[in-house]
């Protein structure tokens, strides 16, 4: 199961949702599978996503706020699980794709093949984890995950893409930004 086939498959499911998502493959394969107004690509900074995501469901109580990230940029801000076990957004939904490389940049290995971050997650105090593993009903445990209060985690171990050529964002950021707000 590769990550592209889970986002088409999740985003499938989404309905008025934002969604904020990591840069490189997370933002192209969410754009390329379901571009909508509410879902905010992060083009190149890495780690970011999850920061954004919970200052939207801050800002946003009665809205659910999904965060597309990965375990590459959820490693480059570790310490933002501590943030949203203390904030402890009711609005939040925390999806990790976890392919235990930063694959956007070719591949090099992270330490999520040795670090549970779903163990981590429940250490800094996060008290829904999930975790997904291949064989296992991603729709229903996706759903799930959404009609819970949050904050809630979710690591979906994935496979690298053997491809590796997914379209870029056609949107520029201005616009990818204006739209956002709009909506």
């Amino acid at each position: 199961m590769i990550m592209r086939d889970v986002i088409a498959k999740l985003t499938t499911l989404v309905k008025d949702e934002f969604i904020v998502c990591a840069n490189g493959f997370i933002s192209r394969d969410t754009f390329n599978a379901n571009d909508r107004p509410r879902n905010f690509y992060m083009l190149g900074s890495m780690g970011q996503a999850s920061s954004i995501g919970l200052g939207l469901a801050l800002a946003k109580p009665s809205e659910k706020i999904i965060v597309f990230d990965g375990d590459g940029n959820l490693l480059m801000n570790l310490g933002i699980l501590t943030m949203i076990a203390h904030l402890k957004p009711k609005n939040l939904l925390h999806v990790v794709f976890d392919n235990e490389c930063y694959d956007s940049t070719g591949g090099q290995p992270t330490i999520s093949s040795t670090v549970d971050l779903a163990e981590a997650a429940k250490g800094c105090g996060i008290s829904n984890v999930y975790k997904i593993r291949p064989g296992d009903d991603i729709s229903g445990i996706f759903k799930n995950c959404l009609s819970q209060d949050g904050p809630v985690l979710l690591l979906i171990k994935v496979g690298r893409d053997p491809l590796g050529k997914v379209p870029r964002v056609s949107v520029p950021p201005e616009e990818i930004a204006r739209r956002f707000k709009d909506a």
